[in-house]
């Protein structure tokens, strides 16, 4: 069976541009049907087209990575992975962004001094990797708490009776003593208002504090 030349490019989340990632690989004389794509966080493993380039990686094959933390975040979790390619299966990595440390055939060609430090580059590097994952985390549980201290709403905005249109609110005012003698069904009101069946209490209840506080 002859080597394959793979690649693995992965960003977080659908809106990253993964063009960056795949130029390179292409670059490098990849065939596009080689190159693996995830928009997944990196926090596991469990990502349908790592595991389909995993399945089908061979002895002897080559897969290229970006950078480490393409590979993933999770510090015990990558030597596992690395560890798995490289020793069990018998295919090579290359980090392009630390090509002069991660490449395993280099390591492979120093025999067991290699594996040792393979193993010592590995854990550092992997270390790092999983910091900056927790740093991400922190920075986002902050600015969230940054934006709730301003009164600043996360999410999708809340619907009250102050975003009703003119015309949503006359229909409410004109027909909310119908409903009130059940001349008019909570059904066929919220209706009439184009409000979801949840929506449509919540904007009477608010209503009829606003009645209230004008008597």
């Amino acid at each position: 069976m002859s080597q394959a030349t793979l690649a693995y490019v992965r960003v977080s989340t659908k809106e990253q541009n993964i063009d960056r990632q795949i130029t390179k690989m292409l670059e490098l004389g990849i065939e596009e049907r080689f190159i693996f794509i995830d928009k997944a966080s990196g926090k596991d493993f469990n990502r349908e087209q790592y595991q389909v380039m995993r399945s089908i990686a061979r002895k002897g094959d080559l897969i290229y990575l970006d950078s480490l933390d393409r590979l993933g975040r999770n510090y015990d979790e990558i030597i596992q992975e690395w560890k798995h390619i490289t020793r069990s299966i018998g295919a090579d990595i290359v980090v392009l962004d630390n090509q002069t440390l991660f490449d395993s055939r280099k390591f492979k060609e120093m025999n067991e001094l290699g594996k040792l430090m393979e193993d010592q580059f590995l854990s550092l590097l992997a270390y790092v990797a999983e910091q900056e994952r927790n740093k991400i985390l922190v920075r986002q549980k902050e600015g969230i708490a940054a934006a709730k201290a301003k009164g600043k709403h996360l999410g999708r905005p809340a619907f009250n009776l102050n975003s009703l249109t003119p015309d949503t609110r006359k229909k409410l005012e004109d027909n909310y003593e119908r409903w009130s003698r059940k001349e008019l069904t909570s059904v066929a009101f919220a209706k009439l208002l184009g409000l979801k069946k949840n929506t449509f209490y919540k904007i009477i209840e608010q209503y009829k504090h606003e009645i209230a506080a004008e008597v």
